[in-house]
């Protein structure tokens, strides 16, 4: 939005080459701190200072002084000096490695010196004749390492993570759809399938002037290249990254198209291999009967003519639901609007941008009935975890906000590490205090078998959900080795709710793994993870998860009234 990602983007890289450069860890932190807080604010920085001025900017959670001074600089002159100043002094092709696992400044800084690497292509030189491997502290596994981390961001580099795809899609849409032109639009493909990460962006729209809807979509802001500009569709690249295509399609095969285009193509070759064995043909142009149109201008018409219900596009992956559909046995999925709460958000106590008071306003805000505030455990001193007295400051503290609440309220709680052994970080006098303790793994070794430590830490009836249950990051980090079935097993016998943790890194549990789940009986709790407000809108993702896992309204935590959240807790705690 506006300025934002422009100042996000800077501090980010501003972060990085101090890193690379070795400089004080507590200023890369400030950076890495102010370009997350202004990649999620949902205001446009740049009206919070014409506003008022550099005072207003320091009302920003997570944004002081210095870097309030930094942006004004930026949005009154196009410019800011220490950017200048540090990025000249450190590679910039060569800093995009930073974003690989297994690949840190020191590495950056060793090949540098000693092996004269300037950009990617001479880091994959010398991965590639072992030259690196030979630098003091490097050796064989370590580069290893390095190549398999290097492989899966490159492979992920391919694709669009969904939370980067939703703003874009969703500010696209709204433009088009204010043309007088335009009568129905909807973003298709992967995208509206809701699956973790998107090839290109597709959008589809109906309705007249076709040649002046793709003039607008190709000079919308943020667009960076025009491919292509037709009267029926447009190709665009935004951001100097995503492409994006719009097609404009006539309104008798509008329902037609968007079926087709939306995929998958699994699902599709299913649904033409029954219109063959009624005499029928299935085209982005509609259904037919030979020549004779039989449906097309809906989307619900390719479904009926084949005698299904129409499904959700969540579910179309072939997985069994056009034979629920014939059967009149699709579930009935949860929506977003189906959410009474987040399960997982952090406070200003650990490492989040916001108060308490503002986590309770926001709660209201979402209209919402609770928010569980669950901030890290002493051990995680990297993200300032609560020792035990902060902790019960913090109880006492939510305790008398909710008092003082009608209607909204916080849910005390944890996000508590598992440790090696599989205890838990804090006792367990401590987390009957709680009203809501998530478990989770945060540190491992890499060759290191995870099960075990979760398997215990669900044993604790103190314990309500696993966090994150694979420690995956999409676009970065593998899961760590777990065995999924064990643990979702385990979850069911000990009734143990399983996290969509909703952050789009993590998407974690996978749709995969949420359907074994609620096969199962386990429930599931959504949580954003959020470290600011401007996270929160995150769990729209992790509602699109739990749709294609197939999860119906009983199956998420999410979906449950407060009392009836503190009565499952209650009765977990004396199992």
């Amino acid at each position: 939005m506006g300025k934002n990602k422009i100042l996000c983007e800077i501090f980010s890289q501003i972060a990085d080459a101090l890193d690379f450069l070795g400089e004080n860890p507590f200023k890369i932190s400030a950076y890495r701190k102010a370009s997350r807080v202004l990649e999620d604010y949902p205001t446009d920085v740049e009206e919070v200072y014409r506003g008022g001025g550099i005072t207003a900017l320091t009302s920003i959670p997570g944004i002081g002084a210095a870097m309030s001074k930094k942006i004004a600089e930026f949005l009154e002159t196009g410019r800011m000096r220490k950017y200048e100043e540090v990025i000249s002094q450190a590679p910039q092709d060569l800093l995009k490695l930073m974003d690989v696992q297994s690949i840190g400044p020191k590495t950056l800084k060793l090949a540098y010196d000693r092996l004269s690497v300037r950009s990617v292509q001479d880091f994959k030189r010398v991965l590639a004749d072992g030259s690196l491997a030979d630098l003091p502290g490097m050796g064989h596994k370590k580069v290893e390492n390095i190549k398999d981390g290097l492989e899966l961001y490159e492979r992920m580099s391919e694709r669009i993570p969904l939370g980067l795809a939703f703003p874009i899609v969703q500010e696209t849409v709204r433009e088009i759809e204010q043309l007088p032109q335009v009568k129905s639009i909807s973003a298709c493909g992967s995208f509206r399938r809701m699956k973790e990460t998107v090839g290109d962006i597709d959008i589809l729209c109906t309705g007249d002037g076709g040649d002046k809807i793709i003039d607008h979509f190709v000079h919308l802001p943020g667009i960076t290249r025009i491919l292509g500009a037709g009267e029926t569709k447009g190709s665009v690249i935004f951001s100097d990254r995503y492409q994006m295509d719009l097609r404009v399609v006539p309104t008798g095969s509008y329902g037609a198209a968007l079926q087709y285009f939306t995929g998958s193509k699994q699902h599709n070759i299913h649904l033409r291999t029954i219109a063959k064995g009624r005499g029928l043909k299935i085209s982005e142009y509609g259904v037919f009967r030979e020549e004779e149109s039989v449906g097309g201008r809906e989307e619900q018409d390719v479904y009926r003519v084949l005698g299904l219900r129409w499904i959700p596009p969540e579910l179309r992956e072939d997985l069994g639901e056009v034979e629920a559909a014939a059967a009149d046995s699709l579930p009935q999925l949860i929506q977003s609007d189906d959410m009474k709460g987040d399960l997982h958000v952090h406070s200003r106590y650990s490492d989040g941008t916001v108060t308490l008071e503002e986590l309770l306003d926001e709660t209201r805000r979402r209209r919402y009935q609770y928010i569980a505030v669950c901030d890290h455990s002493r051990s995680a001193k990297y993200a300032r975890g609560l020792e035990v007295e902060t902790l019960m400051e913090k109880v006492e503290n939510i305790r008398k906000l909710n008092e003082e609440s009608k209607g909204a309220k916080l849910l005390a709680g944890t996000e508590v590490d598992i440790l090696p052994n599989g205890s838990l970080d804090y006792p367990d006098e401590v987390l009957k205090e709680l009203v809501f303790v998530i478990a989770a793994i945060h540190s491992w070794r890499k060759e290191e078998d995870v099960t075990h430590r979760i398997l215990t830490a669900m044993e604790s009836p103190l314990v309500h959900v696993i966090a994150h249950p694979t420690g995956r990051l999409i676009s970065t980090r593998q899961a760590y080795q777990v065995d999924m079935d064990r643990v979702i097993e385990k979850a069911a016998q000990t009734e143990t709710a399983l996290e969509i943790n909703a952050y789009y890194d993590r998407l974690d549990l996978s749709d995969t793994y949420v359907r074994r789940a609620k096969e199962l009986g386990v429930k599931l709790a959504i949580g954003t993870d959020a470290h600011n407000i401007g996270q929160l809108w995150m769990i729209a993702l992790g509602v699109g998860v739990a749709r294609r896992g197939w999860c119906e309204r009983p199956d998420v935590l999410n979906s449950w009234d407060y009392e009836q959240i503190i009565q499952w807790t209650r009765q977990k705690g004396q199992r």
